[in-house]
């Protein structure tokens, strides 16, 4: 394939015979996309909203729902994080709700917003135990260090 792009139109060629042409856009790092140059199941993506799968999350408990709420927002578009959400919807199948709305909630206190951690807290039962608050303190005792007691 070969692209020319002008001041106004980015033209796609295959054999010398142009089959795709879109008006150029400056916006910085943001992509324009034709629906008819998508598969089939991407143009149905777009039939969808982020409150339908909100919806759809939060059935299975609050923390499932924001977990997602927050992995559509950490993508430049939400539309980006459909994938993943089905995804993670999807574990439900194989945990159970209860399990998937306690992973949820973990990924969500650790920030990892993503399939692969919410499958891996599922996979290795770490929604099982449960989670720190606050990381362990080492309790050393040295004669310079003075303790908390030192500054009252």
């Amino acid at each position: 394939m070969e692209v020319r792009a002008s001041a106004s139109t980015i033209e796609v060629f295959t054999n010398n015979r142009r089959v795709a042409s879109h008006p150029r856009s400056y916006l910085k790092s943001r992509h324009t996309t034709d629906p008819n140059h998508m598969p089939a199941s991407h143009r149905r993506h777009l039939e969808w909203t982020p409150e339908r799968m909100l919806t759809w999350a939060a059935k299975n408990g609050p923390a499932t729902g924001a977990f997602i709420e927050a992995l559509m927002a950490s993508r430049p578009h939400p539309e980006q994080g459909y994938r993943s959400a089905l995804g993670v919807l999807r574990l439900e199948k194989k945990y159970g709700a209860t399990r998937l709305e306690d992973a949820c909630a973990r990924a969500l206190a650790l920030r990892a917003l993503s399939y692969k951690s919410v499958a891996s807290i599922l996979q290795h039962g770490l929604d099982q135990q449960p989670l720190r608050r606050e990381p362990p303190r080492a309790r050393v005792t040295h004669h310079n260090l003075r303790g908390p007691n030192y500054y009252q």
